[in-house]
């Protein structure tokens, strides 16, 4: 279930508010035998997390499918996106032990779908958050997401801290299996997006800067800005000009040449990076845009969702 975007926040009795975390969303599945992790996208990420497989270290069911978010926290004491996607997409699984210990993980669960051999997902969210306190028992990498009624506190206390913003959620809300439903709002502090890179400027040998493109319905790539600020090191410039320069290509992927292009280098449009900006320019380009983190996306799904 995907919450729906809003720009107010509901009052009222019907609703709660939790902490919009900044990771990467797993579901659970326990069958007694075995346990199984899966991403948004239906990738199994069981060996990325090693963390969460001894299910009944802290859930007590038999049988069970849960639905949380993995999170890593920074150095400020905040969820790092880019810190969780080191591990998210590690591709050599061997590496797993080595990041277990230099990136440790938070696994924030918020919901149950299945219990014991029951589907229980169209149960209202409060008896669904009774159950979970009844069930989990959390530890050092499983937290339960806490829920309140002060909304506005909790969200004033999500923009002093810089997070990403809050959920809103019906408690009399069933979780609607792989749907969009308003009975789940999600209030951002800032927006984001996944965009495609579609070219790079250098200074001394290294990427300083990516220009960015989101897709309109008629399948151009459309310029949104560019930007050489975020959550970077040196050494992450280095990797990301290696990867980049094997994308190289004459043409500029754009539907339209961006402006200020001379100095730039074209790439194929197949690399996808999730981006935190302020708003939208009136000539259709995100104003301070920063860099979030790299995250495996089909690039045709970074579609231009305004008008």
């Amino acid at each position: 279930m995907e919450p729906v975007s809003s720009d107010a926040i509901p009052t009222g009795e019907e609703w709660i508010a939790q902490v919009k975390w900044d990771g990467v969303r797993i579901l659970t599945y326990s069958d007694n035998q075995e346990v199984r992790l899966y991403n948004r996208k239906k990738n199994e990420r069981t060996f990325h997390f090693p963390e969460i497989i001894p299910i009944h270290e802290y859930c007590s069911s038999n049988s069970v499918i849960l639905d949380g978010e993995v999170i890593s926290l920074g150095e400020d004491g905040r969820p790092s996106f880019q810190q969780v996607m080191r591990r998210d997409g590690l591709r050599n699984l061997e590496r797993i032990k080595l990041a277990v210990e230099s990136v440790p993980i938070i696994y924030m669960i918020f919901d149950v779908l299945f219990l014991d051999g029951e589907w229980i997902h169209n149960k209202p969210l409060h008896e669904r958050n009774q159950i979970l306190g009844d069930i989990i028992t959390p530890n050092e990498h499983i937290q339960l997401v806490p829920s309140m009624t002060e909304a506005e506190a909790l969200f004033h206390a999500i923009k002093e801290q810089g997070m990403e913003g809050i959920i809103m959620k019906r408690i009399s809300s069933p979780y609607s299996i792989g749907k969009k439903r308003d009975d789940w709002l999600k209030v951002k502090n800032y927006r984001d997006i996944i965009a495609v890179i579609g070219g790079f400027t250098l200074r001394h040998d290294t990427v300083n800067s990516i220009l960015l493109g989101l897709y309109d319905n008629k399948g151009n790539l459309n310029y949104v800005g560019h930007t050489g600020t975020g959550k970077m090191t040196v050494n992450n410039w280095k990797d990301l000009t290696k990867e980049l320069s094997g994308l190289v290509t004459d043409e500029h992927p754009f539907s339209k040449t961006p402006p200020r292009h001379a100095h730039a280098t074209w790439v194929r449009p197949v690399k996808t990076v999730k981006i935190k900006f302020a708003e939208w320019t009136e000539g259709g380009a995100m104003r301070q845009p920063s860099i979030e983190g790299f995250i495996e996306v089909p690039p045709h799904e970074c579609v231009l969702e305004r008008t």
